[in-house]
């Protein structure tokens, strides 16, 4: 499946769902303290940004596909991080990008959105 196949989004989208699902779970059931909130903090993202992937319809190919893409990178550049911090106590220092990401992924939505 290639980035132009229209498939992607609503692949991506239900598989950070479920992600965001499982990471709720085990934060609940088998994570403490930091590790908690930052597994529910990751939980969150990809699950609201995996609903986003799923009823996005761009009305833009080119600027629609560059907000999809640059939203499932920021997801999991800022949910991979937190949760590679509680796994393999990696450093959090990537999740400000991934976040940055998010942001500039809705910004573009909008954008794609504003255009007629």
């Amino acid at each position: 499946m290639s980035v132009a196949d229209a498939r992607w989004p609503g692949v991506v989208g239900g598989l950070f769902g479920a992600a965001g699902v499982g990471l709720s779970a085990y934060a609940a059931h088998a994570a403490t303290a930091d590790a908690q909130r930052w597994l529910y903090t990751a939980a969150a993202m990809a699950l609201v940004h995996g609903l986003m992937l799923v009823a996005y319809v761009p009305r833009g190919a080119r600027l629609g596909l560059l907000a999809r893409l640059t939203v499932a990178g920021g997801v999991l550049l800022f949910s991979g991080t937190l949760v590679g911090a509680h796994l393999f106590g990696w450093p959090t220092r990537l999740a400000p990008s991934g976040g940055s990401l998010l942001i500039l992924g809705w910004l573009l939505v909008a954008a794609d959105r504003a255009r007629r």
